[in-house]
């Protein structure tokens, strides 16, 4: 059964989170609050928790994880970032956005897109999630914690801990956004294209 952790949301106990990126060190997977709904988290380059996550979510070969970065400065090490999606990016960050880029020879292949070498990257508004990374020392690997089915993420960390405990080994309890997905923006061409529409206002496109 997964350990339950609860994080202050605006200042989260430095020795828990401590523990939760030692978890995530040690190759185990983590439900954790961001400022969307929940989201499911592991060490880049963790296969069995990609596996793991690929799993809970009923996800096929295709889907783009995401690298969740404290700042921008993450991100060049990760994608091919050109002038207008470093425009874009820089103005709607932080907030509850996942920009899809073709990603660079140093990122694991196992975390891209088959076909399209592309991956997802993010930067939160969000404490809790931002101390994870912080402590961290990295971006993590992350995908939005959507049960099969179902079209909307999960925000109840003691419903996470209820009823999937146990494919899980630390589930954070804190708040979440406004219980909708990330806006999902492909940026690999000088046109953005919107391919799911959540939380982040497309107007501002």
């Amino acid at each position: 059964m997964a350990r339950y952790i609860e994080l202050h949301p605006v200042n989260p106990q430095a020795r828990l989170v401590e523990k939760v990126v030692d978890t995530l060190r040690d190759g185990g997977l983590v439900a954790y609050p961001t400022d969307s709904g929940y989201a499911l988290a592991c060490a880049p380059g963790n296969k069995e928790g990609l596996d793991r996550i690929r799993t809970i979510r009923q996800l096929d070969g295709k889907h783009n994880f995401t690298f969740v970065c404290a700042d921008f400065g993450q991100v060049g090490p990760l994608a091919i970032v050109g002038n207008n999606a470093f425009r874009l990016i820089k103005r709607l960050t932080p907030g509850p956005w996942t920009f899809i880029l073709k990603g660079t020879k140093d990122v694991p292949r196992m975390t891209l897109n088959p076909k399209k070498h592309t991956l997802g990257v993010r930067i939160p508004d969000h404490a809790i999630t931002q101390s994870l990374v912080a402590e961290f020392g990295a971006p993590i690997l992350s995908s939005t914690f959507i049960r099969p089915g179902q079209e909307e993420p999960e925000t109840d960390g003691w419903e996470i801990q209820d009823s999937l405990g146990h494919l899980i080994d630390v589930v954070i309890e804190g708040p979440v956004g406004q219980g909708e997905p990330t806006t999902v923006v492909d940026l690999t061409d000088d046109v953005p294209e919107v391919l799911r529409e959540g939380a982040g206002d497309i107007s501002l496109l």
